[in-house]
Order: C-alpha cells, then structure tokens, then sequence
C-alpha cells in the first residue's frame, strides 16, 4: 500500500510539472488571439517544452521517485512519452503551417529571424533522437555512442525550445509571466547540470575498489568490489546499481548489474556477470585494486517488498540467477522459515551458475530447486527441455503453501517445459 501511495503521488507530481507551466501563462491578461488552431497549437508547444524539461527528471535516477515502479518502469514510461512529446512538437507544427500563412512567410530563408530558426533546429534534433533511438541498432550505432548523442541532441534541442519560446514571446509578453517561466525553465537547467554533471562528480568521490574475481560456471565471473573510506550503500535483496569501470563516472559510460550478494556482507558487493559484450568480457581481467563506481541501488524486484506472502517461486535462467542468489541467500541468512521454490533453466549443468551454492541452502530453507536441463548428461534425474509458458505450476503454488521438507530435490524425469501462464 506505501509503494500504492507513492506511487500515485509522483504520478501526480508528474502531470502538475507538465501542467503548471502551461497554466501561468494563463494567468492574467491574456493577449490578442488568431483562434482557436492558433491557441491550440501554442497550448501543445508549451506542454511539449515542459515535457522535454522532465525528460531530465525522469533520466536523473532519483532514488525516492523511482521506488514505487522500479527503474526500468520510469525508462519505459521516458520512451513512450518521448513518443507522445514528438507527437504535441509534430502538431504544433503542422496546425501552424496549415492554417496560417504567415508561418510560411516567417519560414523563408530570407526572412527567418534566430527565434524561428531556434524552434526549426530543435524540432530536428527532436526527430533525430526519435529516430536514433528507435532504430539504433538498425543503424547499427554502438550504444555508448548513442548515449552520448542522445545526451547531446536532448540538451541542445531543450535549449533551442527555449530560445523559440522567448524569442516569440507569445503568452509571456508581460513582465510577470517571464519571470515566472523563466525561473521555472531556469530550475529545468539546475536540474541539467545537476543531472551530467554534480551527480557524477559525487559519484567519483565515492569509488569503490576490485577486491578480485571469482570464475564461475556458464562463462560468467563475480566481481566483489570494496568502498574506499566510505560506508558503502544500503540495498534490498534483488535490487541492481549502474557500475562505472575503464572509465569515470563523467562519462556516461555505466552499465546496470544486478547485486548478487546480500545486504548482510557488510563492507563488499558482488557482481555476477556473463562476458557476452564489449565490456562484460573485460571484467575476468579486472585487476585488484580497479576503481568502480556505483550509482545506486535501484529497482523493485525485491523480496522485502513482499514481505506478509506465504513463500516465494523464482524463474531464472543463466546469469538471470544473480539478483536470486541475493534474496535466496538474505532468506538463507534471515533463517526464513516459509517454503519457497526455485525453477533454473540452463542448456547444462555446468553452465547453471551458483548450482552447489544454491543446493546448499536446502540444508537452511524450507526450499526446493527444479533444474531444467537443455542437454542433460545421462544420469540426470531432473526436468529436461525447455522452461516455456505452456506448463501449468499450480503445483508448484500449492507446495510452496504446504513446504517441500518431505519431498524429493530431484523431481522424476519430464520431457514436457514448465507453463507458467497459470501461476
């Protein structure tokens, strides 16, 4: 119910920043008008400047406004209202050029003052970050390379909404209303430079420090790293932070890993992370002593947000099993005596990651894993096949309910993949 009400309160907040803007321009007199296309389509440039300014809110990571929905649900809310921000941009144009010709006048090259020209660039830029980010692998652009000219395309095409804005002059003509909207597009800014600058600056003055790797199964390797002269972070099990490695935080070079250890290893973090990419293949040579840092922790897959439920049923598969082994082993470490099942999906038992580990904790909890092996060897006594959505676990359910103390670890032999669309 908290995470219910937060949630709903920066939703609220959320549509008040968006809004408020557009409302003071209401206040007061208002100026001559050319009808209702001509108002209408400035009431759709100003919601889409104040949506652009809170792209910055959105992207800035704040821990208390992500909490409720999980950092993954603001990213994909920033990229469909990007969509529907470049729509109010696409409209604002079209109604002006459709119904008023003195638009086409202003747009000619020989007569285009700054101000317009401002609000024609941004309007580009604005259609080359749509296009760049939903066609960049298409385009076959790196994404370190995208992050950067997304950076950079956003700020300069908030800046040109800007100076259109203030150089049209229309709605904020009188005094009051400048400074009203200056000082809120002024706040939008602070919040710019606090976002790509001050955030990551506090960032590099807290580094964290390789303490070694350790290799695991399935071509993956843990990095446990240690806080240099600081007290470190407070997380929930399940949770993820953005890592900063080869590289300072300034550079907008992060990349997001979930923590695979608990918040009980006081004084290190564990990463498990499979070398699959450009970075991730460089972490098995991290030499001890490599300045990390970390920006978090983040994210809403938490046991501790469900903290009255009966038992827990986890789904992993691969390196999947990081953010698990973390609430597994806080449940191990709590001593927690509710009954919980784990289904783990590998290709072979050596590529199952933590597979001893996990099994040990039988020995704690009221716990039962189910291994479903791609290429089982052939003692295997466990599921084999694939963990697809058309196997019905509502036994699985009911055993968490009951608890597996008397039960078999190895489940009979199946050729039939686990459906999860019931449970």
């Amino acid at each position: 119910m908290r995470y219910f009400i937060c949630g709903f309160f920066w939703i609220g907040v959320y549509l008040s920043l968006v809004l408020f803007p557009c409302l003071i321009l209401l206040y007061g007199a208002m100026p001559g008008g050319y009808g209702f296309w001509w108002d209408f389509s400035m009431a759709l440039g100003f919601a889409a400047a104040s949506m652009m300014a809170l792209m910055f809110f959105l992207t800035a990571r704040f821990k208390r406004a992500a909490l409720p929905f999980g950092v993954d649900i603001i990213y994909y809310f920033h990229k469909h209202i990007s969509l529907l921000l470049f729509l109010f941009a696409v409209a604002h144009a079209v109604i002006l050029l459709s119904t008023e010709t003195v638009v086409w006048e202003m747009l000619r090259p020989a007569k285009i003052n700054r101000y317009m020209a401002a609000g024609v660039v941004s309007f580009i830029l604005l259609a080359l970050i749509v296009i760049s980010s939903l066609w960049r692998k298409q385009l076959q652009i790196h994404y370190d390379n995208w992050r950067l000219l997304h950076a950079f395309l956003a700020v300069a095409a908030f800046i040109l909404a800007l100076v259109h804005i203030e150089g049209v002059g229309y709605y904020i003509a009188s005094p009051a209303k400048r400074i009203i909207w200056g000082t809120i597009m002024g706040c939008w800014l602070l919040l710019l430079l606090y976002v790509r600058l001050i955030k990551p600056l506090v960032l590099l003055s807290r580094p964290y420090r390789v303490k070694k790797i350790i290799q695991e199964g399935g071509n993956a390797f843990t990095m446990v790293i240690m806080p240099e002269q600081h007290q470190g972070i407070d997380f929930q099990p399940g949770q993820f932070v953005w890592l900063s490695m080869y590289h300072s935080p300034l550079s907008m070079k992060e990349h997001p890993f979930s923590i695979s250890s608990t918040p009980e290893q006081k004084g290190e973090l564990h990463f498990t992370i499979k070398a699959l990419g450009d970075f991730t293949r460089r972490i098995k040579d991290a030499t001890a002593g490599e300045p990390v840092y970390i920006d978090g922790p983040y994210g809403a897959f938490s046991i501790d947000r469900h903290p009255s439920e009966l038992g827990y049923v986890f789904i992993a598969g691969g390196v999947g099993i990081a953010p698990i082994r973390s609430m597994l082993g806080t449940l191990a470490n709590r001593r927690d005596g509710r009954s919980h099942i784990l289904f783990f999906a590998g290709s072979t038992l050596e590529k199952l990651i933590f597979y001893e580990e996990l099994h040990a904790m039988q020995d704690v909890l009221d716990f039962k894993i189910v291994c479903l092996l791609e290429q089982p060897p052939l003692d295997w006594q466990g599921e084999t096949g694939f963990l697809s959505s058309y196997y019905n676990i509502k036994n699985a359910k009911r055993g968490v309910r009951r608890g597996f103390r008397d039960r078999s670890r190895h489940p009979p032999r199946r050729r039939a993949g686990l459906r999860t669309h019931n449970y």
